[in-house]
């Protein structure tokens, strides 16, 4: 059994980003949300527990808030922002509203050793945090001390070290506090006391012992893509239930160019896996026809997913599970995690619009992976590189690169114009350096000249960025002389296209994806 810790969330969107961080130091961890109650808090056995994040201000009606009992568990408790005011808040201290907001970037000066800093900061030093509140702690609870401090924050960390308890008001799990992993691998090393000998071969092996328990001798339909996730999802269910599963291919009519064969090529060629190819373009197509509401059309694809596996199900005599590759960046922009109070961003079609008819239970072996963590998993599973390093493809394919309403005609312009841009990536060799790179074909046409003509065609907007989980992003800094050879063949070789934009939006504040 390995070491646990337990993530609380109270609605930060960066919760999962935790979590990604105490993984990274070999700790497995497990989040959920502040509405658990204490049996089920002691029911995973902790040995610490952390605080995230949150939007809310703790002298809100009704803010986010953990039962009092975890402060009398005997375990270390680390809050993060609105989990260390929160914190104080229960054991006895105060919170004020701060005349001094801290938005991004600050240098926190340590003022005393600490045990979240050893060998990372050295007392009379300053280092780069990121911070995000608008409250503050006021006044600390006993026994507790101030070891960090920032102007808008006097209390940037405090620590009781006698009972364990930390609080910090900057955010240490994202990638602006550049020793923020560090300082997490103090709480859960040397604080909690866990040995971080959690890796994908611990993963893979009580995952596939848990798919078994699950399933028993029962059936299992994966649906899935030619993407990464139901790629590493299908291999992992196969290792582990052998010819209880059912592989399904449903070709949406969205997606890439030539995919639907290098689909049907890969798991034949190198999986070794019988493959059901269901031609169902024409059905999703007519669903959308006319649809331009990018949640609407989220919606209409996840219920017409699911109608065609339960169809299919049926054709091959039932299955009691459908697996999908479901990850955590999909649930926590989906839905509020768990019942916690994180605000949702956008439904994914495989955890929203799920009819309340679908008779098969949903199985989701990687739901708590990050994407490079599935990319781990598909190397242990013995996927080869080329294979487990393609770009992400979102579930509802090119329907959601089409801003507005979907027609046949716009999805083929864009599928040639994508394929030139990844062509030339490929050639350019930046493809692996690149976490997602796609066109976008927009609901708006400009006036163009070619040769002696007028022109009055689509704009294609081009979409690069670099990431590690999908939770944050920088767009690519491509070169002039790139981006003008890809415009130049794009707007000569695709009809349709005569202006071609590049997408400089980090996330946040925009999305990967444009709907």
């Amino acid at each position: 059994m390995h070491d646990h810790i337990l993530i609380i969330d109270l609605g930060s969107q960066f919760t999962q980003l935790i979590a990604r961080r105490v993984r990274e130091n070999g700790v497995y961890c497990e989040i959920i949300p502040c509405s658990a109650d204490m049996e089920t808090i002691r029911g995973h056995h902790p040995k610490a527990l952390i605080l995230s994040g949150g939007p809310a201000s703790v002298h809100q009606d009704f803010s986010p808030t953990v039962p009092e009992g975890i402060f009398a568990l005997g375990i270390p408790v680390l809050g993060i922002c609105y989990g260390q005011q929160l914190m104080c808040q229960m054991l006895g201290g105060s919170v004020a509203s701060s005349d001094h907001r801290e938005f991004g970037r600050a240098m926190v000066e340590v003022v005393a050793d600490c045990p979240l800093f050893a060998d990372v900061w050295q007392s009379g030093a300053s280092h780069q945090v990121w911070m995000s509140h608008g409250d503050k702690v006021d006044t600390l609870p006993d026994g507790f001390s101030v070891a960090a401090r920032t102007p808008g924050a006097p209390h940037a960390v405090i620590a009781d070290a006698s009972r364990h308890f930390y609080g910090v008001q900057f955010h240490p799990e994202v990638v602006h506090t550049p020793e923020g992993g560090a300082l997490l691998k103090n709480f859960t090393h040397r604080i909690a006391g866990c040995s971080g000998d959690w890796d994908m071969a611990s993963f893979l092996e009580e995952e596939i012992e848990a798919i078994r328990k699950k399933v028993g001798g029962k059936r299992v339909i994966c649906g899935v893509s030619g993407g990464v996730d139901s790629s590493v999802v299908a291999a992992l269910l196969h290792k582990a239930i052998g010819d209880q599963l059912i592989c399904i291919f449903v070709d949406t009519g969205m997606l890439r160019q030539d995919e639907a064969q290098q689909v049907r090529e890969m798991f034949a060629g190198h999986f070794h896996m019988p493959l059901t190819y269901v031609d169902a373009g024409m059905l999703f197509l007519g669903r959308l026809h006319g649809v331009s509401d990018p949640e609407r059309k989220r919606r209409i694809i996840g219920e017409t997913f699911i109608e065609v596996f339960e169809r299919e199900a049926e054709a091959v005599g039932g299955a009691d599970f459908l697996a999908q590759g479901t990850l955590y960046p999909d649930v926590i922009e989906s839905v509020s995690f768990h019942g916690g109070p994180s605000v949702t961003i956008k439904s994914h079609h495989n955890v929203g619009g799920l009819p309340e008819r679908m008779n098969m239970a949903l199985i989701e072996p990687v739901r708590e992976l990050f994407k490079d963590e599935v990319r781990a998993l598909g190397l242990e599973l013995g996927m080869p590189a080329h294979m487990v390093g393609r770009h992400p493809f979102p579930g509802p394919g090119l329907a959601i690169r089409v801003p507005g309403v979907i027609t046949p005609e716009k999805l083929a312009i864009l599928r040639r114009a994508d394929n030139i841009y990844i062509e030339e990536i490929r050639k350019a060799q930046l493809y692996d350096t690149i976490w997602q790179a796609f066109a976008v074909l927009l609901p708006v046409k400009t006036v163009g000249v070619m040769g002696d003509n007028r022109t009055y065609e689509y704009v294609c907007a081009l979409r690069a960025v670099t990431s590690t989980d999908g939770m944050t992003a920088d767009f690519y800094p491509f070169s002039h002389e790139f981006l003008g050879h890809v415009s130049g063949r794009i707007v000569n070789e695709v009809r349709g296209i005569n202006r071609v934009v590049y997408d400089v939006t980090s996330k946040p504040p925009g999305t990967i994806e444009w709907e």
